[in-house]
């Protein structure tokens, strides 16, 4: 009977052995955790003698979580049961221990665990830490309905809990390789996408899709944050079918609200309890049945951008949820920052594509009201503007010279406002830099007031400086809110070609204008010369050939000599006189000055050399300088047709239309008349352009010659438009 003691010891270490070596070989082949811990609770059970047996893993949230359970009879708590931590009992000591721990009479414990044990009619338990590489994974427990466990059963569990720890980890492991495996394939799968240059919202469906079902979350979504304090959802992914619409828009601000956490914080955020939140957060979370969610941001060329957010149903989402649901942000982030880069390089082209538009009026000289107009419609569609306009500066204000509307409903052109108030007119005035108004509603002016008729609620403006001077602004408005950022210096290069427009136009008109009074002063001057001649030289020829005349008559009889030489000297009197009015004739005209145009043409045809047929349809008097430039084109006409066309007849029609006098002169001579040839047509043409006006020549060799002549009957002097407003050379 003495060795009785040391059989059975050695009894209990085989039977010790056996069952180790049992779940060991489970642990050996790879079975499931489930398999392993199922085992490891029923053999450490039955070697101990308890009557329960249950294996309990830890959860995040600070609860424990039932993974296997054993029992000689008694009832069982269910597998995957969850109780909250806290109070005293077993799997709390623990908790807070990292160390074995006991309770002989369970009539003491506390806490939900404590309550649901008593439940269970055990008396005594010993619970023992499971830790799985260097971490509190969970506690392996063995309790009894009579009396305390023995001492040492704490040692005699720990064998068992090192083989499960065994088996978690690699089942961890296993788990870990096939999910990195997975995640790679998700990640590559996205990669594809974005390097293939797809379009972020097939990218964002994409990310959103594979981060949910790689994490096993039942709803995910992306937002993207907005300059006005608000987030939208850009894609959403949900198990059921079931998620937020895209394009749903909320306010941000909650503390609560994920979104707001990670706009302010720039990290990740979890929240295990989303149904709780206030707004609409909670209430989507709520009707959708969502608990717990993680959100990251998503930043892109180092600016937060927007977040992604997963969310389940059942439970907190496993740490490491936010690093893994990261690697998708940097694709998203890449995919983002692509599709900027192509969507600034077709704006780019696009903007290129509308300045050389504009570049290509101003350089043929295009009427700065037509400059004007294409101006303001391409700054406002380059810039998806809704109303865009341009004003220019006058003593009594602005005024609209140029008006778009993406709805046709547009200021009208010539409206007038007055400097001085809250717009951005006089902001422009003052200052001479851009400026913007992000808030129409936050001004009072009649501006404002104007403004808000076409429901426009921000613009920017920008000055048009010409030669150093303030001109004018132009302005782009929209209804949705304010302008993106570099606005101004896009709106800039517009207004750069509308200055050299306004320029080159300045420019034109004062040449114009230089040109018209070299040409009045000349006609002024060939008027001096011809009423001198008439005046004085002529007067004084006619008297002499009076005296001389007189002279002869007192001549007295036998001096036939003499008065033979005085016929000559009065012949040739007559002849110099004769010559001289041709003189004065061909400088001007008097009948010009006295009676027009008309009866001028009239006698110039009958003077001419050869056949010319009139058809005057004109009834009254026009301005001199229209006048004179037609008369000089006529005769300078009638003279080459003569002189080097070897012409029989010529052809004469002078019309008036809607304020313009037209002048043909047609012969049939033999062609070949070239305006770069000869100063007579040059200075036909100069002094048409000098009046607005212009001169065609078509003279094909052997078809004769047509010359038609333009002029405005009101020159760039009497038009009345503004400065740079006429188009001479057109």
């Amino acid at each position: 009977m003495a060795g009785l003691p040391g059989r059975v010891g050695h009894d209990r270490l085989t039977g010790e052995q056996a069952a180790l070596r049992r779940v060991a070989t489970l642990v050996a082949h790879g079975a499931p955790p489930a398999e392993v811990l199922a085992a490891v609770a029923a053999e450490a059970g039955m070697l101990l003698g308890a009557d329960y047996t249950t294996m309990v893993q830890y959860d995040p949230d600070s609860a424990i979580r039932i993974a296997a359970t054993w029992s000689s009879g008694v009832p069982t708590l269910p597998v995957g049961k969850r109780i909250r931590l806290g109070g005293r009992n077993l799997p709390t000591l623990v908790f807070q221990t990292h160390q074995a721990a006991r309770i002989d009479d369970q009539g003491e414990a506390s806490g939900p665990i404590g309550e649901a044990v008593r439940q269970l009619g055990l008396r005594a338990a010993v619970g023992v830490p499971v830790s799985v590489e260097g971490g509190l994974w969970g506690v392996l427990i063995i309790g009894s309905r009579v009396e305390p466990l023995p001492a040492g059963t704490e040692a005699r569990l720990a064998g068992f809990t090192d083989l499960a720890a065994t088996a978690i980890a690699n089942a961890q492991a296993r788990v870990e390789l096939r999910g990195f495996a997975d995640e790679q394939a998700a990640l590559r799968g996205v990669a594809t996408l974005v390097a293939r240059g797809a379009q972020p919202e097939e990218v964002f469906a994409a990310v959103i899709e594979e981060a949910a079902r790689l994490l096993h979350a039942d709803h995910a979504s992306m937002g993207r944050y907005g300059r006005d304090g608000t987030a939208s959802v850009v894609a959403a992914w949900s198990s059921t079918g079931a998620a937020v619409p895209v394009g749903t828009q909320w306010s941000l601000g909650e503390p609560d609200d994920l979104a707001t956490n990670v706009l302010q914080t720039g990290r990740a955020v979890r929240i295990d309890d989303i149904g709780r939140l206030p707004g609409p957060i909670g209430e989507a979370a709520r009707g959708f049945g969502l608990r717990a969610a993680v959100g990251v941001p998503v930043s892109a060329e180092g600016r937060l951008w927007g977040l992604m957010v997963v969310e389940s149903r059942a439970e907190p989402l496993p740490p490491g949820t936010e690093a893994r649901l990261a690697g998708f942000t940097e694709l998203v982030a890449t995919a983002i920052a692509n599709a900027e880069a192509r969507v600034e390089l077709r704006g780019f082209a696009h903007e290129q594509a509308a300045l050389r538009r504009v570049a290509t009026l101003v350089a043929r000289s295009a009427a700065p009201e037509e400059v004007f107009a294409t101006v303001t419609e391409e700054a406002g569609r380059l810039l998806h503007a809704d109303h865009a306009s341009m004003g220019r500066y006058g003593p009594h204000g602005t005024s609209v010279v140029a008006t778009w509307s993406s709805t046709g409903a547009a200021v009208p052109v010539g409206v007038q406002e007055e400097l001085g108030r809250q717009d951005l007119a006089t902001m422009v005035f003052r200052t001479g830099q851009a400026a913007r108004i992000d808030n129409y509603a936050e001004i009072s002016s009649p501006v404002a007031e104007f403004v808000g008729k076409f429901g426009l609620r921000a613009a920017v403006g920008v000055p048009v400086i010409v030669e150093g001077r303030l001109w004018g602004l132009v302005a782009v408005t929209s209804r949705a809110g304010p302008l993106p950022a570099g606005t101004e210096a896009q709106l800039a290069r517009f207004t750069e070609l509308a200055a050299t427009a306004i320029a080159n136009a300045e420019a034109q008109a004062a040449l114009a204008a230089s040109r018209a009074r070299i040409v009045a002063t000349a006609d002024a001057t060939r008027r001096r010369i011809e009423r001198n001649l008439h005046d004085g030289a002529q007067q004084h020829l006619v008297s002499l050939a009076l005296d001389l005349r007189a002279a002869q008559a007192t001549t007295p009889p036998g001096a036939g000599e003499h008065v033979q030489q005085l016929d000559d000297v009065a012949a040739g009197l007559d002849g110099v006189l004769q010559e001289l009015r041709e003189i004065a004739r061909g400088l001007h005209p008097a009948i010009l000055t006295e009676g027009g145009l008309p009866p001028a043409l009239k006698t110039l045809a009958r003077r001419s050399a050869l056949p010319v047929h009139l058809d005057i349809q004109i009834g009254r008097r026009l301005p001199e300088p229209v006048e004179t430039a037609a008369y000089y084109s006529v005769t300078e006409a009638l003279t080459n047709a003569a002189k080097h066309a070897r012409a029989t007849a010529a052809d004469v029609q002078v019309t008036e239309n809607d304020g313009v006098l037209h002048v043909r002169v047609r012969d049939d001579g033999r062609g070949g008349a070239d305006l770069s040839h000869g100063s007579g047509l040059v200075g036909l043409n100069d002094r048409a352009e000098a009046l607005g006006g212009h001169l065609g020549l078509r003279s094909p060799p052997g078809a004769g010659t047509t010359l038609d002549i333009t002029l405005p009957i009101a020159g760039p002097a009497e038009s009345g438009l503004p400065p740079g407003a006429a188009a001479p050379g057109r």
